[in-house]
């Protein structure tokens, strides 16, 4: 993977900075963390404003698609017009949104809340993976990964805190946690201040240099971005099913309490946590397109077995699953980066957005269909949903490509 050129950093001497993606991960775990408490208070909100499984699916799906529709736009326009301190800004989007939310006396409120933490992703995420682009070394998927693990973390600790402060205290608490992005406000200046100096050097000769620089023909690319898109479907609707619902069909299928149910959410998230780290790293050592082979398609035949499993087995399978699951999403972003050149944010922004969008679609469509039939439904159905990741089958191998262009300038 050395020679390839997407790896532009290191070739110019410069090594891995890991304060500034230590920084940037923990911003992530605080982002996400705070965002992790919206789904977390599900149970909370359903009593208290008698919504049913469609409203509650609505919630995730505004924030999701606020996400989704802006991301791509905001890592377009900072391609163009690279904004530093664009990070603490948008965070400010998501302190308001959390106060909105932990006072918010009706529905519509609610999803006012949701929009806003939506905006605040929106400009978080394309922005920090630029950054933690910049400040590789060359070594992109280990970078994007200690990015990714940051909130995954955050994901993880949502539930707990969840289980322990906000639903013994009531929707009032989630305002507490406001506080949390306001350190990260904080620390993303410092990074802001840290991106700002290094934008020529990190930014501008790349995205001159690789302009128009394609590594496989217009339509392969096309067609690659589509692949991407489908497999994202895949990937997102499933974990939709669990980060929306899980508690809800723990409780519904095993009778365990609310507060077990969160705790058993936990353990998904942090299983996804571990997952993530782990497939970033492995994709700078075999290649991005192995990695995504075996994540989502070799998942199967665990999500297979999960409808049918007692409560040992599911938990069990649960982590399994997030564990495998997790590991594409690193090595997609970075193959995104690498098929379009040069377009660092908006390939980003699409791949998060992407992300995004299809989770919150999948959170409401599957809430619907929850209310229809049943939860335990949805599950057997969701289950069937990482076959689709036999289309990375026709993904172009890029680092080889990359590789023979290599060969071929060298001689």
């Amino acid at each position: 993977m050395s020679g390839t050129a997407v790896q532009a950093p290191r070739a110019e001497g410069q090594a891995t900075i890991f304060s500034i993606l230590a920084a940037i991960s923990f911003c992530h775990l605080l982002n996400d963390m705070t965002q992790s408490l919206i789904t977390a208070i599900y149970p909370i909100l359903k009593d208290s404003f008698h919504l049913d499984f469609t409203q509650i699916g609505l919630i995730t799906l505004t924030y999701q698609m606020t996400a989704s529709m802006l991301q791509p736009v905001v890592g377009f326009y900072t391609d163009l017009r690279p904004k530093p301190f664009s990070l603490p800004i948008g965070m400010s989007f998501t302190v308001t949104g959390l106060l909105i939310l932990s006072r918010a006396p009706s529905y519509p409120l609610l999803l006012l809340g949701s929009a806003l933490v939506g905006v605040g992703s929106a400009v978080f995420h394309p922005e920090s993976s630029r950054v933690a682009r910049m400040a590789s070394g060359g070594q992109l998927g280990l970078a994007q990964s200690i990015f990714q693990v940051g909130g995954n973390v955050g994901a993880t600790i949502g539930p707990l805190l969840a289980a322990f402060i906000v639903l013994p205290r009531g929707q009032h608490s989630l305002g507490w946690f406001s506080l949390a992005s306001l350190m990260s406000m904080a620390v993303l200046t410092v990074v802001g201040t840290w991106y700002k100096r290094n934008i020529a050097a990190h930014v501008q000769p790349r995205s001159k240099k690789m302009a128009g620089a394609l590594p496989v023909a217009s339509g392969k690319v096309g067609l690659s971005i589509a692949i991407l898109v489908s497999l994202l479907f895949s990937k997102a609707f499933y974990q939709a099913s669990l980060t929306s619902y899980y508690t809800f069909y723990l409780i519904t299928k095993f009778h365990v309490s609310v507060q077990a149910a969160q705790v058993h959410l936990f353990a998904f998230w942090g299983s996804i946590a571990a997952g993530a780290v782990f497939g970033g790293w492995v994709s700078d050592r075999i290649g991005r397109k192995i990695v995504i082979w075996y994540s989502i398609l070799g998942v199967l035949p665990f999500t297979l077995a999960l409808p049918y499993a007692n409560l040992f087995w599911t938990e069990v399978l649960i982590v399994v699953i997030g564990l495998i699951l997790s590991s594409s999403f690193s090595a997609i972003v970075v193959y995104a980066q690498e098929l379009v050149p040069g377009k660092v944010g908006t390939m980003s922004g699409l791949s998060f957005g992407v992300s995004f969008g299809l989770g919150g679609l999948g959170a409401a469509l599957l809430g619907k269909l929850a209310d229809v039939t049943s939860i335990y439904f949805v599950y057997t159905l969701c289950s069937y949903l990482p076959a689709i990741g036999l289309l990375t089958v026709f993904l172009p191998n890029l680092e080889a490509h990359q590789r023979e262009k290599h060969q071929e300038a060298a001689g």
